[in-house]
Order: C-alpha cells, then structure tokens, then sequence
C-alpha cells in the first residue's frame, strides 16, 4: 500500500480524476490536491507538500504536470512513483501566453460559463464536443475554481519554468500519458518527456483530447492500476 496525490489542471476541481479515485483506492490512500492556495508554481507545490503523506506516488494532468515538476525539484525524495498525463516539460510560447491572457480577459469581462462552453469544445476529441455529459462536468469544475481562481492559475501557468533541462534526472517510475487527438499538449510533447526521462513509459490513449481522465476513464485507469501495481515500477 502506498498513499496517491493526483493534481487536478487547470479549472480543475478534484471531480477530473473521480473515476481514477475509484481505481486507486484499493492500491492505499488517494488524495486530490488543491490547487486553491499559491499564485505561483512554486507556491502551489509547496502548499500541496506541506500537507501530502511523507512519501507517496504522485500524478498530475496538464496544469497538474507542471505542478508535479515543482514537486520534484523541491522534495524529490518523497516522491515514490511519477505519472503524467496530457502535460508538457516546456515553458509557454509568446503567443500562448497572449491566448491565456485574452481567455482570462473575456471571462473577467463577460458571461464566465459562456466562454467556458466555447473554450472546452476545442479541447476534446472531436467525437466528443457535443457530449452534454462532458461539457456539465467540465463547467461545473470551472465554475468551482472561479474566475479569480482560473486568473491566479493562468498567472501561475504562463511563468513557469522550464522542466526540460531537469528530465534526466528524473529517476523513478515513469508513466507519461496523452490523448491521441491532444490540441492543447500535443502526443510529441509527451514523446519528449518520455524520451528525456529515464526508462518512462508512453501510452498514447486512442480517440482521445486533453481531458483524458474523463474522455477515457477505463483507458487511463488501467494505466494507472498497471503503473502504481508493477512491483518493479
């Protein structure tokens, strides 16, 4: 047995890793982290350290990632096992942190659940932007996480650091996973986590968008169960 902290993206309340609590749990303790408290990466990680288990096995999806890097630099002994789900090791481009930015502006000056409904349809699986049930949970987590909570996130975000050169030295087990129709963290961005990081393992999950953890819940899961079950990962 050993315990779990799974860290939630970016407008992300726990509800995007429910169905991988369900598969976990049997495994020891499962926590969702906050991500509420810090405005920057560093201070997010330490808030999320000060109250997770000594030891433990630890996931992240996309914001969630980059957290787990931060993680990782600051209390890479008490990190067991490392999974990665639709992230990316690089920094923001220019124009990536122009769109966070003009995202961040429209919903502080508009109708919050509308910009929502438009931004979540361009990040799943195209066979998946008309399902009700998708967009409900994804809104409904966005709207849990608040305006000002998806502009200290997006701040957050948009000045983190570069967790490229600190892959090699990533030295325990390895799951990196992505959607294999991700638009936001694209399956090569994955490829080269996974290519930096000693002995990691790939899954690419078929029709599948950024939100893996509820595009794909059997496919992530059993994923999972196989990374923090494998006695020798």
């Amino acid at each position: 047995m050993q315990p779990i902290v799974l860290v939630p993206g970016l407008l992300c309340s726990a509800e995007v890793f429910a169905p991988q609590v369900a598969a976990l749990w049997r495994f020891g303790p499962v926590t969702v982290a906050s991500t509420l408290e810090g405005k920057t990466m560093s201070e997010i990680a330490a808030a999320i350290l000060a109250t997770a288990p000594p030891r433990f096995a630890l996931a992240g999806i996309s914001m969630g990632g980059y957290i787990c890097f931060e993680i990782l630099r600051q209390a890479p002994k008490r990190i067991l096992k490392l999974a990665l789900l639709d992230t990316s090791a690089r920094p923001d481009t220019a124009e990536q942190s122009k769109q966070r930015r003009a995202l961040v502006a429209n919903a502080q000056a508009g109708d919050f659940e509308t910009v929502l409904s438009a931004a979540l349809s361009s990040i799943v699986h195209p066979s998946r932007q008309n399902d009700p049930n998708l967009r409900e949970v994804n809104v409904r987590m966005a709207m849990t996480i608040g305006v000002e909570g998806f502009a200290r996130q997006t701040d957050a975000v948009i000045s983190r650091t570069d967790s490229r050169p600190s892959l090699p030295t990533i030295s325990v087990p390895t799951l990196v996973l992505v959607g294999d129709s991700d638009p936001l963290t694209p399956p090569d961005q994955s490829e080269e986590i996974a290519k930096a990081i000693p002995n990691a393992k790939l899954n690419l999950v078929p029709q599948c968008g950024h939100s893996s953890t509820l595009e794909q819940p059997d496919a992530v899961n059993r994923a999972l169960v196989e990374w923090i079950a494998d006695p020798s990962r």
